[in-house]
């Protein structure tokens, strides 16, 4: 193996970039797998008689798993390396997801999602995990956030197949056809290189005990647990921030503001527009202008759109063209996404960076489980516009919590 690392490039290369779209192409199917439910939530309640609480278990459920999945496949990829958890991952929710396509109740639905939300877990992490280790400091920020704009692509995906061609196949058939792409991925994935900053770590004699701990249990030991937790608080309130605006935002189009179907869908496509040029946009400030003040201004652009869009939605209704504008503002803000790979590649060292990322990112969406659940108690009497506008108080919080974290703009990896 040569001496000069890939982060030691004074510029990215073909090599990058290869390890660059087969990170973001998972992260891609991951996130359409995750949201795919939520436009089909509406058709599967019908066919099988749920209720829409039974239907918020079972979307809170699938999250509750990405936890699990997130610590289990971070200490894998610490253990095993990045390449191989990265296959693993997309075959795991590929297979939860297409298994979904043949509920017949309520149990074996709720099974076959947590065997989505397990693979859902693991990969986002160990694809940043990849990227950080891979790409050089100075432009590590941009990177990351080109891979985080696989979010808003599967959710413009799954908008398209849950919206436009769920009428027309049914939903048991989205479930069947959402396998493919995976498949695809985990093909071109076996040309990509191992992380050279892993392999070089596994060559380390280590002066610590990190490598005779459990990795996990290591991010609560004394060096690291003061860090952990506040990256853990963090990634709450940021998940808090996103589900409870998206999780049930198709169907609150749909019942509350009595759009169809298909119209939720293009509303949607805006919003996620917005979230493709805020992810994009978001890695170029923060390494211009920092992690910390970029955080700060997309928290609070989101908050003003989600307030705009619920609470404030009779003020604004009889201009249309503000109400997409607003919409787009949400997605724009939510681009703070963009800031958990770089931020947490460069607060932890190699031999529990991707249990730390996992672990921080997938606990603080696994608690999303009461989300969904939360949303559908207080709408009974305050309306789904009452629960969303949650989210704009946790991103706020995002907002001002980021500012108890060391700047790390342009901080090279520590092996």
């Amino acid at each position: 193996m040569p001496d000069k690392l890939l982060n030691e490039s004074e510029k990215p290369g073909k090599l990058h970039f290869r390890i660059l779209f087969i990170s973001w192409a998972g992260w891609v199917f991951d996130f359409y797998d995750l949201i795919l439910f939520s436009f089909l939530l509406l058709p599967i309640g019908q066919e099988l008689h749920f209720s829409d609480l039974q239907l918020s278990y079972v979307m809170g459920t699938s999250l509750a798993a990405t936890a699990i999945g997130g610590v289990i496949f971070g200490i894998l990829s610490d253990k095993y390396g990045r390449k191989t958890m990265l296959q693993l991952t997309i075959v795991t929710y590929s297979i939860g997801t297409f298994l979904c396509g043949i509920s017949p109740n309520l149990f074996l639905l709720l099974l076959f999602r947590i065997i989505t939300g397990l693979g859902v877990g693991g990969e986002w992490a160990t694809g940043q995990t990849y990227i950080g280790e891979t790409f050089p400091p100075k432009m590590r920020g941009r990177y990351g956030a080109i891979m985080q704009t696989g979010a808003p692509f599967g959710i413009l995906l799954a908008s398209v197949v849950g919206g436009f061609l769920s009428p027309i196949i049914g939903w048991r058939a989205c479930f069947f056809i959402s396998v493919l792409p995976a498949l695809i991925v985990v093909y071109v994935r076996k040309k990509l290189p191992e992380s050279d900053v892993w392999i070089k770590r596994q060559n380390i004699s280590l002066t610590t005990s990190i490598k005779e701990k459990n990795k996990f249990l290591a991010l609560f030991s004394f060096q690291y647990r003061k860090l952990f937790i506040f990256s853990l608080i963090l990634a709450i309130f940021d998940m808090s921030a996103y589900w409870f605006t998206y999780s049930w935002l198709p169907a609150y189009l749909n019942q509350a503001r009595h759009f169809t179907l298909t119209k939720s869908a293009v509303w949607m496509i805006i919003t996620q527009l917005g979230g493709l040029l805020g992810y994009f946009s978001f890695g170029f400030a923060a390494d211009k202008y920092g992690r910390r003040p970029t955080y700060s201004v997309y928290s609070v652009l989101m908050a003003v759109g989600l307030i705009m869009i619920t609470l404030l939605w009779d003020s604004i209704v009889i201009y249309p063209f503000l109400i997409l504008i607003f919409m787009f503002l949400v997605g724009f803000g939510i681009g703070m996404f963009s800031g958990y790979g770089p931020l947490f590649a460069e607060l932890f060292p190699t031999e529990i960076r991707n249990t730390a990322m996992g672990s921080a990112f997938n606990l603080a969406r696994g608690i999303q489980f009461f989300t969904p659940v939360i949303i559908a108690y207080i709408a009974i009497k305050y309306g789904l516009a009452g629960g969303i506008s949650i989210a704009a108080v946790f991103a706020l919080l995002t907002g001002i919590w980021i500012w108890v974290f060391p700047e790390t703009k342009g901080k090279r990896i520590e092996i």
